[in-house]
């Protein structure tokens, strides 16, 4: 008897003493598939945001400029006060019109939505608009605005990320007179693992920016390729003219470089499900969030990077996250970043000196358009190829590794080409010092038309089982798909033809490897 209740007493103290463990056990099973739900919901939320009605009516109607080569729609134009905000903070728009008018503000999220490209998430206004001053030309010819704010936005707490559109328009006291309207852009961003993370290349835009009249990077008086002229994003963005001949589209004015060079990207992710996330340049000062992801997107015209990026993206790649550059000259120039007048960080930027290393063609620009006071690395040890001289012109991707598994379900053999997807600058000096670079795409491109040059598109295997791609070409996008509204560009005699099957089945393939899907 005596013997029974003192096994029997062992036996209550052993399960009192493991009690807390199994219920701390049993909790954290409970908040683990409390968190299923969630974390499915989170991979969906792409999808279930283009399930949501999307509006035609999104596109610019009627566009003024102040001439027929001007940058600029004094009529009404504006700027946000940052490149990206995350759900729950504020922005503020900045909108001057001149003459003094009412206007509305028109808030679009871009994606796609059945085809139609974008839904409208907010109306705001009216305003009693004034004209507000263009500044004068600062330290290197610097021109920031410091317009009062037409309104406060509050980013509700169930925007998802992505790319927004500002649509300004007059509302005329006189309705015997036209309106006038122009965008204003910001993107959504968010902290969550994501399958895809895509940067857009704002750095670039903002550089290419002449707004109000000649005030871009390239135009400053000592020349269009040294580190004179600094920009700020505090101001309106012109009209893309900077790339006379080959886009040259009114009806994109205020919107960057988006639609012409990174919209039909967004836009064909979103059409297929995707789980993709958007940040801006500024947002990979830090590796953080694309620590959470599976891979890196670098898209359209990606030419100005702070170095602080460039680290971020190598520590990525050595953590396992997959980098693809769908975009050409990329990672040509250091910027970086500094804070404006008021103290808001990462509203400037200049050319602050090449990236390349020790590589020849860095020592020609330093001699050419320096002294610069910064050289970045390698970018070729980055991306898998370089930019080299020249740098512009137009051709066709020819494939030369048929049996990649990039090229499944393509039906491509070895010489196939895909017409005019090489423009208007792309990479042209493959690193094939990396361990284990492919060239996968190569050839011929004629810069001005008829001066020969060369690409070369490659992938090679980061140290975790993950890859990093480069197609070598600013315009891959474009034959991915064509969403309403969009120009296609050409350069240098050559132009994208736009949709091709073999073009996205090659997106799919490399994106479906990198994510671990299969479809």
């Amino acid at each position: 008897m005596s013997t029974v209740h003192h096994t029997t007493n062992r036996r209550m103290s052993a399960a009192t003493t493991h009690l807390p463990i199994l219920i701390g056990a049993a909790l954290l099973l409970l908040a683990f598939c409390a968190a299923l739900p969630c974390a499915a919901a989170q991979r969906n939320l792409i999808r279930d945001e283009n399930r949501k009605s999307g509006t035609a009516d999104w596109q610019l109607t009627r566009v003024r400029l102040d001439k027929s080569d001007g940058m600029r729609s004094p009529w009404i134009e504006g700027y946000c006060s940052r490149q990206s905000v995350k759900a729950g903070e504020t922005i503020d728009i900045m909108v001057s019109t001149d003459p003094p008018a009412k206007f509305n503000i028109e808030i679009f999220r871009t994606g796609y939505y059945g085809g139609k490209g974008a839904r409208l998430m907010k109306k705001l206004g009216p305003f009693q608009g004034k004209a507000q001053a263009v500044p004068k030309p600062g330290s290197k010819d610097i021109h920031e605005c410091q317009w009062e704010p037409a309104t406060r936005l509050a980013i509700p707490k169930d925007w998802v990320s992505g790319v927004y559109l500002g649509r300004l328009t007059t509302l005329p006291a006189d309705k015997e007179k036209p309106y006038w309207q122009s965008y204003v852009i910001f993107i959504v961003r968010d902290e969550r693992p994501a399958d895809i993370l895509f940067q857009c290349s704002d750095n670039t835009w903002q550089s290419y920016n002449r707004w109000p009249t000649h005030y871009s990077v390239y135009t400053h008086p000592k020349g269009n390729q040294g580190p004179w002229a600094d920009v700020s994003f505090d101001r309106p963005y012109g009209r893309q003219s900077q790339y006379t001949g080959i886009v040259n589209d009114p009806l994109s004015v205020g919107s960057g470089e988006f639609l012409c060079f990174e919209q039909p990207f967004a836009y064909w992710l979103e059409e297929h499900g995707y789980d993709v996330t958007y940040c801006s340049n500024s947002d990979m000062l830090t590796p953080d969030h694309g620590l959470k992801c599976k891979t890196f997107l670098s898209v359209g015209h990606d030419e100005y990077w702070d170095i602080r990026q460039y680290r971020s993206a190598e520590k990525m790649r050595d953590a396992g996250v997959n980098l693809m550059f769908f975009s050409g000259n990329a990672v040509c120039w250091v910027t970086p970043f500094r804070a404006n007048d008021r103290g808001v960080p990462n509203r400037i930027i200049f050319r602050g000196g090449p990236y390349g290393g020790k590589q020849e063609y860095v020592t020609e620009r330093q001699t050419k358009n320096g002294p610069f006071p910064e050289t970045g690395p390698d970018e070729g040890l980055l991306m898998g190829a370089r930019n080299g001289r020249p740098i512009n012109g137009g051709g066709d991707w020819i494939v030369t590794k048929p049996d990649h598994w990039m090229f499944a379900g393509t039906g491509m053999k070895k010489g196939d080409r895909i017409p005019g997807l090489v423009g208007w600058e792309y990479h042209n000096l493959p690193a094939t010092e990396i361990p284990g670079l492919e060239i996968v795409a190569e050839g011929p491109v004629w810069a001005g038309g008829e001066t020969l040059s060369h690409y070369a598109a490659t992938i090679y295997p980061g140290p975790k089982g993950n890859f990093v791609f480069n197609a070598a070409t600013i315009f891959w996008c474009q034959d991915l798909s064509m969403p309403p509204g969009h120009t296609l560009p050409w350069s240098h005699w050559s132009r994208p033809h736009g949709p091709d099957p073999r073009v996205q089945q090659i997106t799919h393939n490399l994106l479906r490897r990198a994510i671990g899907e299969k479809r």
